[in-house]
């Protein structure tokens, strides 16, 4: 797309690319590095990192919706041309929005650095190495119209989500944070959400290309796929009576949430020896 020409780490696909190898190369030494290392706290850097996505991910959804909102933006479908300036607008919060995905990089090497080596799963690698190379595709052909809405929702989870983390780091602060559970509902209802919205536009079209649509619902598909498994094994998979005598139930269930969740996430909350 024209309109993005230029812009920061957009004209070559090759600093992506490096960037994602990097990162899953740091994963792989640091693990390494660690190994017989004691583990980071890194409380105050957890503190000031959850609380900058947190503000960063406000700023995205205050302003995608201004500029949608400017620009008339159809709901069902919008394509990528007739907002105008509105179009740039969405365009310039959305490179924000593929750039916090490197950012966000940093939930994998505080996990290494504190030595939650098994909080390192599939989902939690696959989901931060195809979010950041996806939406670099996404911000050159496609940076605007139905793209937006999307980064909307996540970014409106983040808000919830990192402000949960970042508080959940205070002792005091986690007496009052009762709302986990539901942050976990949260995140797959806008999976599921995105999907209908981008098949929306398949039904009804209005010449968004119809290649894209298909490739984010298989997408998101997958997401729903992997966080259902976690889902299941988090609140609806009965232990059975062996397994409940001999372990108890914090060692998979702490605070409500599986194991898995955190590694989907930035896992954290119940490392206290870290802490």
């Amino acid at each position: 797309d024209a309109r993005v020409r230029g812009w920061f780490l957009l004209d070559s696909y090759l600093p992506t690319f490096f960037l994602t190898g990097a990162y899953l190369l740091c994963i792989w030494l640091g693990n390494k590095f660690m190994k017989d290392r004691p583990p980071f706290s890194l409380r105050a850097h957890l503190i000031v990192y959850n609380l900058g996505i947190t503000l960063l991910s406000l700023y995205m959804l205050v302003e995608l919706i201004l500029a949608t909102w400017e620009g008339g933006y159809n709901l069902q479908c919008q394509n990528l041309h007739s907002a105008g300036e509105a179009d740039i607008r969405v365009a310039k919060v959305l490179w924000w929005y593929y750039f916090s995905k490197v950012i966000e990089f940093m939930d994998t090497i505080f996990f290494v650095l504190r030595k939650k080596s098994s909080q390192i799963t599939f989902l939690h690698v696959y989901h931060h190495a195809t979010m950041f190379n996806i939406w670099w595709c996404v911000l050159n052909w496609i940076p605007c119209g139905q793209s937006f809405f999307g980064p909307t929702l996540n970014s409106f989870i983040h808000v919830l989500m990192y402000s949960y983390y970042g508080l959940s780091v205070i002792p005091s602060m986690r007496k009052y944070l009762w709302w986990k559970k539901y942050l976990t509902q949260a995140q797959l209802l806008q999976f599921l959400l995105t999907i209908v919205h981008t098949l929306s536009a398949a039904v009804k079209p209005c010449g968004f290309p119809f290649g894209c649509l298909m490739f984010q619902s298989s997408y998101m598909a997958t997401l729903v796929i992997l966080f259902i498994n976690f889902y299941i094994k988090t609140y609806r998979k009965a232990p059975s009576r062996t397994a409940t005598k001999e372990t108890p139930v914090t060692t998979e269930i702490k605070n409500g949430f599986h194991k898995d969740y955190f590694a989907a996430a930035n896992g954290f909350l119940n490392d206290k020896k870290a802490q």
